[in-house]
């Protein structure tokens, strides 16, 4: 907790651009409205850390250099979305990115709504989509990038919430036939 009674997990910097004062409980953190804030980690984990010593963890998927595993006693949310599957997945051990899946044009409001009240409005990068069959958004900070994709006609979503750094040992350790 810094002086300005704000809190965030590992170490992060906060921007404040408001003052209305928003509980980000599934980023362990607290934000102000409007403000773009700097994650290094998520749910109080940092990236890097072993996702084993964790006890609020159950490990699901174990392979060579892959490991998955999801909330012990948690039923998965994000903001005021529901969500199907909530991973946190190391790359060699060491904590990297959270695969998050959810149904629902209902949901998908409430997460992306969630997504930009806590990184700020997204980018609007080239091949990014607001509108459509299929939609994108994209957040990038120093140490977190958040991609969220949503295919409204089946109305399925997935957000990927990863350490830049890290994240792409998944494609050193995947093989080439992988998809």
């Amino acid at each position: 907790s810094s002086a300005t009674g704000l809190s965030n997990i590992g170490g992060g910097k906060v921007v404040p651009r408001d003052t209305l004062v928003l509980f980000a409980s599934e980023l362990g953190l607290t934000v102000q409205a409007g403000e773009k804030t700097e994650l290094k980690g998520f749910h109080g984990i940092p990236w890097g850390a072993n996702l084993a010593e964790r006890n609020e963890l159950k490990l699901v998927e174990n392979t060579e250099h892959v490991q998955s595993y999801e909330l012990r006693d948690e039923s998965p949310m994000l903001g005021e979305g529901k969500v199907t599957m909530f991973r946190f997945v190391a790359a060699d051990g060491e904590f990297a990115r959270v695969a998050i899946r959810y149904s629902g044009e209902k949901n998908h409001t409430h997460i992306l709504a969630y997504l930009q009240t806590v990184f700020g409005p997204t980018e609007r990068s080239p091949g990014s989509m607001m509108r459509g069959l299929n939609q994108q958004f994209t957040w990038r900070t120093e140490e977190t990038e958040v991609n969220l994709t949503y295919q409204s006609f089946q109305e399925r979503g997935n957000v990927f919430i990863e350490s830049p750094t890290l994240a792409p040992r998944f494609n050193d350790v995947l093989p080439d036939s992988a998809y």
